[in-house]
């Protein structure tokens, strides 16, 4: 179990460091160039999910699969995730009237848990 922890510790300060793009086109794209949050938070994302990947990779799952394998599962997961993430935002900005960035934070923790889930127990799963 403290291997659990420990990896969904990584995988948490990893997804920190991808909110950071996230987060930071997301408000670009809103506060900037005035595109709707739930519209905006879709590339927003695309690039959280790059960052993601890059990190996760070695970082948290110490992944030796190779990159073809590796990058197409989670590429899966997070076209998942993305649209988690998009559904959450609908409903917590558009239906519950959120401010984006409350809306994004909720989504950001519910896409969080099945990110973890997916990418431990398939994309990097160890045979």
């Amino acid at each position: 179990m403290i291997r659990l922890a420990e990896q969904f510790s990584r995988f948490f300060i990893v997804g920190c460091g991808s909110a950071v793009g996230h987060y930071g086109l997301l408000i670009l794209l809103v506060s900037g160039f005035g595109v709707d949050a739930v519209l905006a938070s879709i590339p927003a994302s695309v690039l959280g999910a790059a960052i993601n990947y890059l990190l996760n990779y070695r970082f948290t799952f110490k992944s030796e699969k190779l990159h073809r394998e590796a990058a197409l599962k989670f590429s899966v997961i997070a076209f998942i995730g993305i649209g988690f993430n998009t559904f959450f935002m609908w409903v917590c900005k558009d239906l519950l009237g959120f401010h984006y960035l409350i809306a994004q934070l909720i989504a950001t923790g519910l896409v969080m848990v099945w990110g973890f889930l997916g990418n431990r127990f398939w994309t990097f799963r160890v045979a």
